[in-house]
């Protein structure tokens, strides 16, 4: 039942792809079975991109990783995040990111990082063991 909208931040993707096993991982493998509607930008792509190559867990060459990167363009549905800006977020390179939530109309951001967390009272933002307590059984 893919009827939840989930925008992964970076973080829980990288997390997802890295440590199969956590809850990022179930997370991840969730939305690839089709259990998730999984809304990304190109900007969280792009930083996936450039994050991937730093960990040792991961056996991919840039090539491969652009690759995976592509295939993310057709497995979840693309939005472009608004240029809104909202002054209360403490780290602006995390602007983006809650664009991304904000355009995508969608349930939750999924998120570890803490300046985003910070707005959960004004904008549907959980941690991933949140999200995977809620919503694990699917």
């Amino acid at each position: 039942m893919p009827d939840i909208r989930v925008v992964l931040d970076t973080n829980v993707l990288v997390s997802g792809l890295a440590y199969p096993a956590s809850v990022p991982g179930h997370i991840v493998s969730s939305w690839r079975q089709g259990g998730l509607i999984v809304v990304l930008s190109r900007y969280i792509l792009e930083e996936m991109v450039r994050v991937l190559p730093r960990l040792p867990r991961i056996a991919l060459s840039p090539a491969e990783i652009r690759d995976l990167a592509d295939s993310f363009l057709f497995l979840a549905d693309i939005v472009e995040p608004g240029s809104e800006q909202d002054a209360t977020l403490r780290d602006h390179a995390d602007q983006p990111v809650l664009g991304t939530l904000r355009a995508s109309g969608a349930d939750y951001l999924i998120t570890g990082d803490k300046d985003l967390l910070a707005l959960r009272g004004s904008y549907p933002i959980v941690t991933p063991a949140e999200f995977w307590e809620r919503h694990g059984d699917m």
